[in-house]
């Protein structure tokens, strides 16, 4: 019980969030997940050896601290390395947890031959310059250098995935009963924006 009221006050909590950068408002029952102008909401579980990590709180911050992750025009942009000139694998998640069905939208938009990806509840789907990198061939409306239209679908504890409205293979058939949307850093730059989740009642 204490851990629904939790998880209720988090999303209340969202609600709460600014006007967001460039006037996009979220579709009716979806609550933003990313405010256009801070990383409010978020924290950077950084990676500093083999299954160890740092967690850096973001609120009202615009960069993680080493600049792998940045605000920018609205955007969440995962560098392909850190301001020390230092890349591989580094994410960024929600604060907040979802134990219930959800269907989560956001944009994304990949530089040249780029490779991230979101996570759900823990699990990563491979969001990638899929086009350019001969993968996903049955995707026929993705975007080169532009924005894509990617939608996660949680239904019975089962996810499903389609970008730009065409189905996304090889995701995660399974993911866990509660955690965290997520954001990789790999290889990029990567850009994401209009994140927005709407959660079963």
């Amino acid at each position: 019980m204490l851990a629904r009221l939790a998880l209720f006050t988090v999303a209340v909590t969202l609600v709460s969030f600014p006007a967001l950068a460039d006037d996009f408002t979220p579709e009716a029952g979806f609550v933003s997940l990313f405010n256009g102008k801070d990383l409010s909401g978020w924290q950077y579980k950084k990676r500093v050896g083999k299954g160890k990590f740092e967690i850096e709180k973001l609120e009202a911050k615009t960069a993680t601290a080493d600049g792998r992750f940045v605000v920018k025009d609205g955007t969440i942009v995962a560098m392909a390395k850190d301001k020390d000139g230092k890349g591989g694998i580094q994410d960024l998640f929600t604060v907040a947890e979802f134990n219930k069905d959800f269907t989560l939208r956001l944009d994304v938009k990949a530089g040249l031959k780029a490779d991230s990806g979101v996570y759900v509840r823990g699990p990563q789907l491979q969001v990638r310059d899929y086009k350019r990198r001969g993968e996903q061939k049955q995707m026929t409306k993705f975007q080169d250098d532009g924005w894509n239209a990617l939608e996660i679908v949680v239904s019975g504890g089962k996810p499903s995935y389609t970008l730009n409205g065409e189905a996304i293979t090889g995701g995660p058939p399974k993911i866990p009963a509660i955690g965290g949307i997520g954001l990789q850093a790999e290889t990029g730059p990567f850009e994401f924006r209009h994140i927005r989740i709407r959660v079963a009642q």
